[in-house]
């Protein structure tokens, strides 16, 4: 398929992530160069072991799969056990993974592999706290002008946050790698809340991902099944927003979601609203657009395009 597009993949599963990979996996659209780790949802032992069991569970062991970050640059890890349980990916029981993990460190490889290809050739798409991506251009800053752009599930605006009331968890997490992602320049999709929050994982759109009746459908609804508890709780909502798979979603179908182009500054200087984005949706602070802000999603489709996807592996 000559129009595949290559992406690199950086997650920190995560129920909601897995689902993201696996939408990921079982579409023929994208070139997936590797897929790299970075402590969140849990520590990072577990998000590359998961990584690598959703790879099994796809029955695509050949992926690559990285380890990067362990920890945020300047503050301490924090975690979501209480939300994905303690392994991360609760739910359905997967197998130890049998698949090797890459020597080489996940920031490295995104680096060299930006590097290697041509300008605007690579899509990074980031799942969790964007510690590894802010590494690497910290790091090599000439690979920047490479990314052809950044697609991320993060921050929040007038749905606020998920961990405080201003601050969304993949932000939160790590809002000094986020300030200096969206300081960039790179192009930049940004998934908040405010559309994720409106593709729930009902009854109904669980059940038919179970009606396929394959390992990994039934695998998948597992995960949602446990993760959905405590957003439904929390919410009080038939069923609960299903983050991750929207980044992949959107590069599959962007015609579901529609956003504006804004500017998007990070809070870092106040405990009360640390990792809060700041989106100027309304246009009244003269800063320069950097990110296409998604607040809307057409659900029905998102979720018939994710459960087609899944029930091919």
């Amino acid at each position: 398929m000559p129009d595949r597009r290559a992406i690199i993949i950086d997650t920190d599963p995560g129920q909601d992530d897995a689902l993201a990979i696996l939408l990921a996996l079982a579409s023929d659209e994208f070139d997936i160069l590797g897929i790299t780790a970075v402590a969140g949802n849990v520590p990072l032992a577990l998000t590359e072991t998961n990584t690598r069991k959703i790879c099994e569970l796809a029955g695509k062991p050949e992926t690559r799969v990285f380890a990067g970050s362990s920890r945020p640059l300047l503050r301490d890890l924090v975690t979501a056990e209480y939300v994905h349980g303690k392994t991360g990916l609760d739910g359905p029981d997967l197998p130890e993974p049998v698949m090797a993990l890459q020597a080489q460190h996940g920031v490295d490889f995104i680096v060299e592999t930006l590097r290697e290809r041509a300008s605007g050739e690579v899509t990074l798409c980031t799942l969790g706290p964007l510690t590894n991506i802010a590494l690497a251009l910290i790091r090599a800053p000439d690979i920047a002008p490479k990314i052809r752009e950044i697609v991320m599930m993060g921050g929040g605006f007038f749905e606020g946050g998920n961990v405080t009331p201003t601050a969304e968890f993949n932000i939160y997490v790590d809002p000094h790698a986020a300030a200096t992602v969206f300081a960039s320049g790179v192009p930049i999709v940004m998934i908040p809340l405010d559309c994720t929050h409106k593709a729930l994982t009902t009854q109904a759109r669980v059940a038919a991902m179970r009606a396929h009746d394959t390992p990994v459908t039934q695998a998948a609804a597992d995960l949602i099944d446990f993760f959905e508890r405590f957003d439904e709780d929390k919410y009080g909502t038939d069923g609960g927003p299903l983050h991750d798979p929207c980044v992949i979603a959107w590069l599959l179908a962007p015609e579901l979601f529609s956003g504006r182009d804004c500017n998007v500054e990070i809070e870092t200087g106040s405990e009360l609203t640390m990792g809060m984005t700041v989106v100027d949706w309304w246009g009244v602070a003269g800063r320069t657009k950097n990110a296409h802000v998604i607040r809307d999603i057409d659900a029905d489709g998102f979720f018939a395009l994710l459960t087609e996807r899944i029930a091919r592996l």
